[in-house]
Parts: C-alpha cells; structure tokens; sequence
C-alpha cells in the first residue's frame, strides 16, 4: 500500500554481481579471459551491475625458508614477478578503476613484466612506479602473495585450475562455463535491478581451457 501512495520513492538499488578471479599472471588462458571477457564486460555494464575482486596466485606454491616466504609459480620466477606487480599496483593504486585498466594493459601485451611504466603512463600516470618496485623488492610484496596464498587456498571447493571463476562467493562448473562462454550474458542474467541496453543479448564464444595444477 505504501509503495502504491508513494511511487516517487526510490526503490532499494539491487546488489552488484560479485565476481572473483584467482588466476596467474602467464597462463595463456587466464590472461585471455581477463582481456577477452572479463575487461569488456567491465566496460560495457555501469558500475552498480558487477563488483570484481582479482587475486593474482594461482597455482603458486608458498614456502618458508629458514623463516622467509618464498613462492615458486607454474610459469617460473617471471610469473610470480608479475604476480607480485599486479598485487603491489592494486596495494598502490586502491581504486578499481585505476588499476584494472592497468592491469588489462600488461596481461594484453607482450611483456607481463616489463611494460609496467608504459601502461601506468597510458592508463594511470597518477601512480607512480617507483612505489610499486619498492612494493615488489620489499616486505610488503611478500606479505600481498601471502595474502593471495591464503585466499587461495581456502576456495571451496579448493580450485583445480586457473582462471577459477567465483560468482557471489560460490563456484560450479556450470558457472565457470557459462562466464567464459558469455560473462556479459550471464551477469546481465543474474543482476536483480534494471537491466541495461547492452543486456539485450550477447553471443557465446569459445570456451577456453585453463592452466590445471
């Protein structure tokens, strides 16, 4: 009744879509999910639809040597490199907005680890890249992976590949499928509040298959 006297209220705005990407900065497929679907559709849907949280790790393993973290990656010491960059540019940077753009910058180009300046003059000249080496080369790096390893590993069910793919906090295989056949799709089926133009179909393309452990 209430709503019926009072239609100039403004109704409750719908949670966003939450989406986790626990991924490695090398794998071939992770790196084509993030600049093929993930940045995209970051693009296309408003703010409110899609919420993204990134936690580069992976397949990594975390060790402790003679009380030093160490961490050793599927793709070798330059991945676990890009790993720590990508997670120290966040630390750095805060805002999504600022980062992600960033990141789709290094993860599309030739080099995960050597075009760092490049893209933050592109996307982000704001950040400066000397505190993010700083980040990398110091205690702050290590305790960001450390962090990712214990996000990581506390998935359930625990991830059996990368990209691993949660929506609102849950993974299926189901889900995994339908984000990389058409995340556009399945976020614009998902969000509960109104629906955008760009919601009005979008076509699947191919699955990709990850980097299994």
């Amino acid at each position: 009744q209430g709503e019926s006297r009072c239609p100039s209220l403004p109704r409750p705005a719908a949670a966003p879509v939450e989406l986790s990407l626990y991924y490695e900065s090398l794998c071939p497929a992770c790196r084509e999910f993030l600049v093929l679907k993930l940045f995209p559709t970051w693009l296309l849907l408003p703010d409110e639809m899609l919420n993204i949280t990134l936690v580069p790790y992976g397949n990594a393993q975390e060790r402790n040597v003679s009380g030093k973290l160490d961490f050793q990656c599927q793709h070798g010491p330059r991945e676990c490199l890009g790993n720590m960059m990508e997670a120290c540019l966040m630390h750095e940077a805060k805002n999504f907005s600022t980062y992600f753009p960033v990141i789709f910058c290094l993860e599309s180009g030739s080099s995960v680890t050597e075009n760092l300046k490049a893209c933050l003059q592109i996307y982000a000249p704001e950040v400066d890249s000397g505190r993010i080496s700083a980040c990398v080369q110091g205690d702050t790096g290590v305790a960001l992976m450390h962090h990712n390893a214990q996000l990581t590993e506390a998935l359930d069910p625990p991830h059996q590949y990368v990209p691993w793919i949660t929506i609102n906090g849950k993974h299926t295989d189901e889900l995994q499928a339908q984000a990389e056949a058409s995340l556009l799709g399945l976020v614009c089926h998902l969000y509960q509040g109104e629906k955008p133009e760009v919601c009005g179909g979008s076509k699947a393309p191919k699955v990709l298959s990850g980097c299994r452990r």
